[in-house]
Formats: structure tokens, C-alpha cells, sequence
């Protein structure tokens, strides 16, 4: 509790600094559309889901984004989100899903974080590894903040990398990636584990194309 305290204390006395320099045009760097994330993704075929309608991009506050469900042969679906903030200085930020999911039935059983390795990174990524379960459904969530290159699991250090980017870089980009895959009886626990992290293996080395650095 005292560690969060005094990281929003460090958040609010940045975002002065923030604040002033808003009213110049932040210099984000140029980036592929989320729309053109390949769907084959080594062993995984993407299909794009209906688009969101405009009440829930309202909501969203999202510039852009990717919804689809992926699948490879022999495996249950992976789902995948990427909503992409070109700026978060006028109200509109990355919204956790643990906001979200309660108000969808969804409640939150297991929630720890996990250390992933990728190919091509050099540190494993730190992402938020969540269960959650809907009445006889559970669903296993792995989500993290991506921006400028850097990869946090924290909502409240994804606060404070926004502010002290803003002053640092002038932007406040960033984006949420979150992938879902199913827990089934028929299979171990540990498989849609495995599931979500060959995901996320084959995902990510692509996803600096979309999210600049």
C-alpha cells in the first residue's frame, strides 16, 4: 500500500509538467494499422470478430484496434485485443480489464503475475496471468500496457510511465494487448497455460510494427 501511495504521490507532482506542456502536438512515430497484424500467426489462423459498436467505442476511447479469435490445429481458440491510445492526455486511457469484467458477469478466481520468455527480447515479458469464471465457464487472461518499447503488467506503473514519458518524449501514447483462451475440463489446467503462451510467443516479436516505440 505505502509503494502505491507514493507512486500516485510521484504521478501528481509529474503531471504539473505534464499539464504544461499538453498544448503541443505530441510526436508519436509513425506505425502500421492494428488491421494489418498478419492473421497467420506461425501455426495460428486469425479471424477478425464483428467490429465493436460505436456505444463500446465510445466507452473504449481507443484510436484504434485489433478483436480476433485465432486457431491452429488441435487447439482450443485464443482470442486477442489491442486497443492503441495515440494519446491519453484528454480523458481517454487504457482501461483495465479488471474494471471491466465484473460488469460482463466475470469474476476473477486466480490472479498473479507471470514472467514470459519471447524470442528476440532479451528480458521476459511481465504480464498479468488472471482465471476467471462466469457460472460452469473459466477463461484464462494473460494482459499487459505497452508503450514506447516498454512492457509493464502494473496498471498504477502505466500510469506513471505515461506522465513521465509525456515530459520526457512529449507522448503518451500506449496500448493494453490482452489474449483469452479457454480452461476445459477435457484437457489439464496447465494446457491452456501452454496455449496462451505459444500465443504470445508467436505475437509479440510482430507487435512493435503496430505499437512504436
Amino acid at each position: 500500500m505505502t509503494a502505491r501511495l507514493l507512486l500516485l504521490t510521484a504521478c501528481f507532482l509529474a503531471a504539473a509538467t505534464f499539464v504544461a506542456r499538453a498544448g503541443g502536438p505530441e510526436l508519436a512515430p509513425a506505425r502500421a494499422p492494428l488491421a494489418a497484424l498478419p492473421v497467420n500467426l506461425g501455426g495460428w489462423q486469425g479471424f477478425d470478430e464483428p467490429r465493436f459498436s460505436d456505444e463500446v467505442l465510445a466507452v473504449l476511447g481507443v484510436d484504434d484496434y485489433v478483436n480476433r479469435t485465432y486457431h491452429a490445429e488441435g487447439e482450443l481458440p485464443v482470442s486477442l485485443y489491442v486497443g492503441f491510445y495515440g494519446s491519453q492526455r484528454q480523458g481517454d486511457t487504457i482501461h483495465s480489464p479488471m474494471n471491466c469484467l465484473p460488469g460482463a458477469g466475470w469474476q476473477p478466481m486466480v490472479t498473479q503475475r507471470l514472467r514470459l520468455p519471447v524470442p528476440g527480447h532479451a528480458a521476459t515479458l511481465d504480464v498479468n496471468h488472471v482465471i476467471i469464471q462466469k457460472g460452469a465457464e473459466r477463461l484464462l487472461v494473460l494482459y499487459w500496457y505497452q508503450s514506447q518499447g516498454r512492457v509493464v503488467a502494473s496498471e498504477y506503473w502505466s500510469k506513471f510511465y505515461m506522465v513521465y514519458d509525456a515530459i520526457r518524449t512529449n507522448r503518451s501514447d500506449g496500448a493494453l494487448v490482452r489474449v483469452v483462451t479457454p480452461i476445459v475440463s477435457t484437457e489439464p489446467e496447465e494446457a491452456a497455460d501452454r496455449r496462451a503462451a505459444a500465443f504470445v510467443q508467436s505475437l509479440f516479436p510482430l507487435l512493435g510494427r503496430y505499437l512504436p516505440s
